[in-house]
């Protein structure tokens, strides 16, 4: 095999005995993580009285937590198990695409439950007329569509490039990594990647965080009732949205801006955090701040015995 066909990561070299820990920590996370999504998923699905714009908006925050864990973890078990740790420039590019398009995913379904929660607490009266089944069915296939499409442009561009180098200091495939190996200009994918940040990461956040400063006004001017219950639906949606943005902010300045500057475990940490956390973190908030999720999970249970 030739230099830029395939790549090493280099993490899991010398790992000795400790990597079947690692293994078996990182296999009773991963089943969690699928069973607490999948758990909310079935909920919303199955029950009718759920299927409204904010249960299923959450519902696609635990598909693509699905999605995006299904990206990561299976391979990084894997790599635990066995002794080599070779992976192909194609499945590198695959593995690259699902975990930033997941990222990319859950900064457009945040940004749909803040503008769904905008418009719930700023015109009630008309939300049923604004927000419908069509116009939401429209808003997740754009939400998912665009990203899709700017995240695998980017693995396009990486997959034209010569890569001389093939040693990667992470424990998955980074888009940014490979590209740094390419022994030609890649000026065209730095920049292109500053695009996707802004659009996927900046834009979106942005109007996020419009959306709740207009809520925050909205609600001063309001009733103490009228407050309680915003706060019980927003409230979530700030917690899981705060985790993310932080993980990502980690991440992006962890690569950017302080590549080799941190110890190895401590970047490790920093890296993994937002592909990590935020799948398993997000269907406990819902599960236990939404009444109707947790009833319905607990009658579930309950049936099941």
């Amino acid at each position: 095999m030739e230099n830029g066909t395939y790549f090493y990561l280099m993490l899991f070299e010398n790992l000795g005995c400790v990597k079947y820990a690692f293994f078996t920590l990182g296999f009773i996370f991963y089943c969690a993580v699928i069973c607490f999504n999948i758990l909310i998923i079935l909920v919303i699905i199955l029950d009718k009285k759920l299927h409204k714009p904010m249960y299923i908006l959450m519902s696609c925050l635990s598909i693509n937590s699905v999605y995006g864990t299904a990206g990561f973890f299976p391979r990084l078990l894997t790599d635990l198990l066995y002794d080599t740790h070779i992976i192909s420039l194609e499945a590198c590019l695959i593995q690259s695409f699902v975990i930033y398009s997941y990222a990319a995913f859950e900064f457009t379904i945040l940004m749909l439950m803040a503008f769904d929660r905008f418009v719930a607490i700023s015109k009630p009266l008309h939300y049923n007329n604004i927000i419908t089944k069509r116009f939401l069915t429209f808003l997740i296939v754009i939400a998912w569509l665009y990203p899709t499409t700017l995240v695998g442009i980017s693995a396009l561009l990486t997959a034209r490039l010569t890569i001389c180098g093939n040693k990667l200091l992470k424990v998955y495939c980074h888009n940014y990594e490979i590209v740094k190996l390419s022994c030609v200009n890649n000026t065209i994918n730095n920049i292109y990647g500053l695009i996707v940040t802004i659009t996927t990461i900046f834009i979106p956040l942005s109007f996020i965080l419009y959306t709740y400063v207009r809520i925050i006004i909205i609600c001063q001017r309001s009733t103490r009732e009228f407050r309680s219950k915003a706060d019980k639906t927003c409230i979530p949606h700030m917690v899981i949205l705060l985790n993310f943005s932080v993980a990502i902010f980690c991440e992006l300045t962890l690569t950017r801006f302080m590549n080799g500057e941190l110890p190895i475990a401590l970047s490790l940490v920093i890296s993994l955090e937002f592909i990590v956390i935020p799948p398993f973190v997000n269907p406990i908030v819902y599960g236990l701040n939404f009444p109707d999720i947790r009833k319905k999970i607990m009658h579930r249970i309950k049936a099941s015995k």
